[in-house]
């Protein structure tokens, strides 16, 4: 089946067999492509004690009736009840409490490899748009995973270009609990952007500070933040009450 003939609808993940279906593609995911050290595993899923604090949403094929992007997304009420965002397993957020205005945060975001297109991710982003508007956020947060399977490099690589253009610490500034391993890097390596990171950034979101590296995925991860009335206008259309 061809790209243009699928017929992709938006879903809000409801029940258990529902988030089942949710962590099995996040289990094939970041098993096949970071070889991730994940719990549920002997399950073929991917679980955590955050999940059941979670809305789930994602993109089903209408066809096929597979999910095929998923997505999850902590309200900062449910955080307070918790005691932490996910993020703060991974970075010191600085400047997180003063943050004028109600924050969600966004994880586990993965693709299945054969939809991972400007398409699947445009439905996804209309239903997150949905969220945001209903609950009235102002900021969006969380991390955006680069694989570091090849021992940093294009982690580095990326973070180099990073810097240039996203880096903004005005509203908060995250501090990894756990940095990457110093490297020499010539300063002409070039390295794709891993496309979830760069629709972040074509949102209009903003990086807070350097990297934490996850052993247990193998990748390095950005904590990135997004202001609704710093959306990029091109992508201001799906988030109706930002505009």
């Amino acid at each position: 089946m061809t790209q243009t003939a699928r017929r992709l609808q938006a879903e809000r993940l409801q029940g258990p067999a529902a988030l089942r279906e949710a962590q099995a593609l996040r289990y094939r995911v970041f098993s096949a492509e970071f070889d991730a050290k994940l719990n549920g595993a002997e399950l073929g899923l991917d679980m955590d004690d955050y999940d059941i604090h979670c809305r789930h949403i994602g993109v089903r094929d209408l066809e096929s009736g597979e999910l095929v992007a998923t997505t999850r997304l902590l309200d900062y009420q449910a955080a307070a009840g918790l005691g932490r965002y996910y993020s703060e397993e991974e970075f010191a957020l600085h400047g997180l409490a003063k943050l004028e205005g109600p924050v969600l945060e966004i994880g586990r975001t993965c693709v299945d490899v054969a939809y991972r297109n400007g398409a699947t991710i445009a439905v996804l982003w209309g239903e997150l748009a949905e969220v945001l508007n209903e609950g009235g956020y102002r900021y969006l947060m969380g991390c955006a995973s680069i694989s570091m399977q090849d021992g940093g490099i294009q982690a580095h690589a990326v973070m180099q270009r990073l810097r240039e253009r996203y880096l903004c610490t005005e509203h908060l500034r995250a501090e990894p609990k756990h940095p990457l391993p110093q490297l020499d890097l010539p300063g002409n390596v070039i390295a794709e952007m891993p496309p979830l990171l760069k629709a972040y950034m074509r949102l209009g979101a903003k990086i807070c500070g350097e990297p934490c590296w996850d052993r247990d995925f193998q990748v390095a991860d950005v904590f990135i933040l997004l202001k609704r009335d710093e959306l990029c206008p091109r992508y201001a259309r799906h988030f109706k009450a930002a505009v």
